[in-house]
């Protein structure tokens, strides 16, 4: 080969190591968060799935253990809403939701007692309910707070619906190192050219075969975690003469915990997801309970107020039939009238001023734990792609450049 075009060959190592470094971490980066659904055939296992969707309840999982689950007290955010302010927001709507169930629920339980009463009489049975509205509702929400931990799970909620949108974590991950992965890759190109000067050297005194291709594994190896290393090392700043050293993504807690908090409060614990969890999550059972004792109790004081022989008049199995349909109607509409309060609940219960501040005041050891559980369980099938990749190009190099046709 001649001797000018061997010493361009040369220098082309660190460049190749350069472009190999940076495509090893892309696809890194890539990797863990897409496909969103699994790609190829499942059984036997060929194919690929993101790393973070696949893991996904498993990340949700670690995500509330280190970070929701420690900052958020369901107790404390159910104590912010207020019975006044709840009723006026769902009034309206559920005085309309109110007629229908007291007519669908008579015309089932009471239908003959029903149809004689005239529309005067009925109209006065509506008035008697809408004006103990605002009194049912404080004593249910009031109970609500005092059982609040048996209704509400919030590692459930999390959970399941990260579980079921599989997108969203991975937008949480990315949101909150939405600094941190470019520099992944970015850097990836510059640590590739300088690991691969060292190569180069090696190869012009010593050609063996494997050196290029072991160069190009070491580059996709080394560039992925030391890339790992500066995001998250030191975890407490260091001061190295006049400069303050500490991890990439513990630097920025201030600014990671903005978007975060911003991000939870939008997209997973905002109202509409807390009352759906309330509502069909493992405590739904109690909020039954709950609503029996209140309906229940509201039917007894409407019969013995307005006629003391009403209950007499229809039997007690259909009175009892009565208070059963009126809870269970009752339950199954409620998101027909709850969804009225998104407004007022997201702003009472301030979700993400209150995750933003409690965030900014974790220790770093604590807050790594925001970002660190996309890397650190699998962050080893990464590294080693990167190898594998690095060795397959490594490889190339040596057939197509340096071997004589």
């Amino acid at each position: 080969m001649d001797w000018i075009v061997e010493h361009k060959l040369l220098l082309l190592i660190p460049l190749i190591s350069a472009v190999v470094g940076w495509l090893t971490n892309y696809l890194a980066v890539k990797m863990m968060f897409y496909p969103i659904n699994f790609i190829g055939i499942k059984a036997p296992y060929l194919g690929w799935q993101g790393l973070i969707p696949q893991k996904r309840r498993e990340m949700a999982e670690i995500s509330v253990d280190l970070v929701l689950g420690k900052l958020l007290s369901v107790q404390e955010l159910a104590a912010r809403l207020e019975p006044k302010k709840i009723t006026e927001a769902i009034e309206r709507r559920l005085c309309q939701v109110l007629k229908k169930i007291i007519n669908d629920v008579m015309r089932e339980s009471a239908p003959t007692l029903w149809a004689a009463l005239p529309a005067q009489g009925k109209a006065l049975v509506y008035a008697r309910v809408e004006a103990d509205i605002p009194n049912v509702i404080e004593n249910m929400v009031h109970d609500f707070q005092y059982n609040v931990v048996e209704i509400l799970d919030i590692k459930e909620l999390v959970v399941e619906y990260l579980s079921d949108h599989p997108a969203l974590i991975n937008e949480i991950f990315l949101t909150a190192g939405n600094k941190e992965f470019p520099f992944i890759i970015r850097s990836g190109f510059y640590f590739g050219f300088l690991l691969g000067l060292p190569t180069m050297v090696v190869w012009y005194f010593f050609q063996a075969w494997w050196i290029l291709p072991l160069g190009g594994l070491l580059v996709g190896y080394l560039t992925n975690w030391i890339a790992l290393k500066i995001i998250f090392e030191p975890k407490n700043p260091i001061k190295v003469g006049p400069f303050l050293i500490q991890g990439m993504f513990l630097k920025r807690q201030n600014e990671v915990a903005d978007v975060y908090s911003n991000l939870i409060e939008k997209k997973l614990m905002n109202s509409e997801n807390i009352i759906k969890a309330v509502l069909h999550g493992s405590g739904s059972e109690q909020l039954v309970e709950l609503i029996d004792l209140h309906v229940n109790d509201a039917i007894e004081r409407y019969v013995s107020i307005a006629q003391p022989y009403f209950g007499l008049g229809i039997g007690s199995e259909k009175f009892f039939k009565m208070q059963e349909l009126a809870s269970k109607r009752i339950y199954e509409n409620s998101e027909k009238y709850l969804l009225y309060m998104h407004e007022y609940a997201d702003g009472a219960l301030n979700i993400g001023e209150d995750l933003r501040t409690k965030m900014q005041a974790l220790s770093s050891e604590e807050f790594e734990g925001v970002l660190r559980p996309a890397y650190q369980q699998d962050e080893w099938k990464l590294i080693l792609t990167g190898a594998v990749l690095g060795g397959i190009a490594g490889t190339l190099q040596v057939v197509y450049l340096f071997i004589p046709v």
